[in-house]
């Protein structure tokens, strides 16, 4: 194999990892490469910081479906373990990119460090690449508005719920996908039923509740989604997503949906009772659909 590779963590995929995407391709294409993106799972925070790390924006799954979907030939995922975490700079090149990978072109960011010392810098890579045939080229920023794109802008702007930036960031809505499981039917018991998704991971870049747009099976509801761990029923350590769809009857169990986020309409909190949860979902669903309304409306008036 010979290939054109780019290593990094590709959280989101954003804008800047598109433009990425795009020189890779383009390189392998003009030199006859393989094109690959590497990335670790999990990733190398999360190995040393476990809980503590930042909270993702996709899943695995997500990233190689996005990655894949801009074309480029391979999606090599290295678990990030002991092992990997002891190589050396050297062995890390050797091995995994020059023996593994048959690496002839290398794109990573001018920040990009490796090995158990961190020693393994852009500068070490070009001197490696002169001895061993493959050349090395930073990754260039991509900017809106002044500012850098970066995965941990992208996550801030998701915090902060801010979600049309988040975006024109990423050049898409931002989303959470996965497959509905069974709960325990208390939101069918409370009269909301509610498709539920385990988000798989520490934590996750927002909690409340929200307005949103679901996608499945072709086609698109509106509803509201609580992301959390549900004091007031106190189940759930790692949070989970729950959706209600508006206007909505049948069967979601085993279905994979897409929920992109529209709007914040409030904190989590927990509740006195299971009464009071109820009145404060009848009355967040009237807040979510006069909210959807003006919605509407404001993007009837601008067009």
């Amino acid at each position: 194999i010979r290939s054109a590779v780019s290593i990094g963590s590709f959280d989101g995929v954003h804008l800047g990892h598109q433009s990425v995407l795009d020189v890779l391709k383009e390189r392998s294409k003009i030199n006859n490469l393989v094109s690959i993106v590497m990335t670790f799972e999990p990733q190398p925070r999360e190995f040393f910081a476990r809980e503590r790390a930042p909270a993702r924006l996709m899943r695995l799954r997500e990233k190689i479906e996005a990655l894949l979907s801009f074309g480029v030939d391979r999606v090599v995922c290295l678990r990030f373990n002991r092992e990997v975490r002891t190589l050396s700079a050297s062995d890390f090149v050797i091995r995994v990119l020059i023996q593994g990978l048959g690496v002839r072109h290398l794109i990573v960011g001018d920040d990009f460090r490796f090995g158990c010392d961190r020693s393994g810098d852009i500068t070490m890579l070009r001197d490696f690449g002169e001895r061993h045939s493959f050349t090395v080229e930073d990754t260039s920023t991509i900017e809106i508005d002044g500012q850098r794109i970066s995965s941990t802008m992208v996550r801030g702007l998701v915090e902060e719920s801010d979600f049309g930036r988040a975006k024109q960031c990423l050049g898409k809505a931002f989303a959470i996908k996965g497959r509905v499981v069974h709960g325990q039917h208390l939101g069918r018991k409370l009269g909301f039923p509610t498709a539920n998704v385990h988000l798989n991971r520490y934590r996750i870049p927002l909690s409340g509740v929200f307005a949103v747009c679901v996608d499945v099976s072709n086609s698109r509801y509106f509803g509201a989604a609580n992301v959390g761990v549900r004091p007031t029923i106190g189940d759930s350590v790692k949070p989970i997503l729950e959706v209600h769809l508006l206007d909505f009857s049948g069967d979601l169990y085993g279905q994979f949906i897409s929920v992109e986020f529209l709007h914040k309409i409030r904190e989590e909190q927990k509740f006195g009772g299971l009464d009071e949860l109820v009145a404060h979902i009848k009355r967040d669903i009237k807040e979510i659909r006069i909210w959807l309304k003006n919605a509407r409306r404001q993007r009837f008036s601008d067009n």
